[in-house]
């Protein structure tokens, strides 16, 4: 069955190009986002994990910690993050499993037939402090992922956790928010929105950003 929303991560201990990983005492208490890739040397894959090198202070700033998954042996990791820091102009500043015997993979269930029967596919999981799998994410091979949507699911994740709000299509940090239907007494809402909110619709309530 595949990890559904609101399961446990699976824990697992694996080599890295950052030495053995013991993946839920490196995550701690942090927001960590694992990210899989068919093969090292792979050209989308390459401009992927530059892309998420640089973005090291916006992870930091979430309390998110990146790391990312292939197949292939750490002297190949080790090889191919030289690559990637030449080509891509950053420096990478986060591990990569060595998923050699395809434990993590089978525990994530990264390999799909229909795509390979050797090669994972390239997934997101987000996962919070708790280590509940928050977001599952699966792109085509053809397609590069887009890490400027992954850290905004990961700043609704964050808001929507501490405040009785939802985030409405497109939305960017600052933008309104919707008033979770579930809540319905006034002198609570006045209480949690001082600001004060406007009703499109009874069930559609718009209000400023509450940690704003």
């Amino acid at each position: 069955m595949s990890l559904r929303l609101g399961d446990t991560a699976p824990d697992f201990t694996q080599q890295s190009s950052e030495g053995t990983i013991h993946f839920h005492e490196w995550l701690g208490d942090h927001w960590g986002i694992l990210f899989s890739h068919p093969a090292d040397f792979t050209p989308v894959c390459t401009t992927e994990l530059g892309a998420t090198a640089k973005l090291k202070d916006e992870f930091a700033r979430r309390n998110v910690k990146a790391i990312a998954l292939s197949v292939d042996p750490v002297d190949t990791h080790i090889k191919w993050i030289g690559d990637i820091n030449e080509t891509q102009n950053t420096t990478v500043n986060f591990p990569i499993i060595a998923d050699a015997d395809r434990t993590v993979s089978e525990l994530y269930e990264l390999i799909h037939p229909n795509a390979s029967s050797t090669h994972t596919v390239r997934s997101v999981f987000v996962i919070d402090p708790a280590k509940k799998v928050r977001l599952t994410l699966t792109y085509p091979a053809s397609t590069g992922r887009n890490f400027n949507e992954i850290l905004r699911v990961i700043d609704s994740l964050q808001l929507t956790d501490h405040h009785s709000v939802a985030t409405p299509a497109n939305w960017q940090d600052g933008d309104e928010v919707v008033i979770v239907p579930s809540l319905q007494d006034e002198a609570v809402i006045r209480e949690k929105f001082p600001r004060g909110y406007r009703a499109v619709r009874p069930y559609l309530r718009l209000t400023s950003q509450p940690n704003r």
